[in-house]
């Protein structure tokens, strides 16, 4: 709700990333942004590729991946960019996990799209991953696991992008 994303600015938040509620009540995105600002309004899609009609698509998925909406991801993300989101997270469900990399496709589609800063996830699996999705020309990219089990240490990492001419905070 607007109330809890105030609530947590006020705890010390810098952003507030909505996923499920925007979908739900997408007009939420625009007073979330009205109230703290479009640059503490993130909104994360939950995308899966999947194929309807011969045809494949990425779909946006709310309750943590389990319930599909029939909205196409790269159309949700002009939209929520229009309602006043000034950020956006693509999490790339089918490659969350799998570490083969991420959805880079999809991520220069959502590129494409729109005009506010795009945070890859899902899909780093070794530090070449990272690069690769620099290169399309995200914002920034997360991972979870890779970090947690000490594959990949975040000062190596930073060297390595560093070294490949992509600027980081060392």
């Amino acid at each position: 709700t607007l109330h809890d994303a105030v609530e947590l600015i006020h705890a010390g938040a810098e952003k507030v990333s909505i996923n499920s509620a925007a979908v739900k009540t997408p007009e939420l995105v625009t007073e979330v942004a009205n109230r703290l600002g479009s640059c503490a309004t993130v909104v994360n899609i939950d995308p899966k590729r999947v194929v309807k009609d011969g045809k494949e698509v990425w779909e946006v998925f709310v309750n943590g991946g389990r319930v599909p909406t029939g909205i196409e991801a790269v159309d949700w993300a002009r939209r929520v960019e229009q309602l006043g989101a000034g950020e956006i997270v693509l999490n790339c469900m089918n490659e969350d996990g799998v570490k083969n990399g991420y959805d880079l496709h999809q991520l220069a589609l959502a590129l494409e799209a729109c005009h506010v800063p795009l945070i890859a996830s899902g899909g780093a699996g070794q530090m070449s991953h990272f690069k690769d999705v620099f290169d399309v020309g995200v914002d920034g990219a997360l991972a979870e696991s890779v970090f947690h089990d000490n594959k990949i240490l975040i000062n190596d990492l930073k060297k390595y992008l560093s070294n490949k001419k992509i600027q980081v905070r060392i």
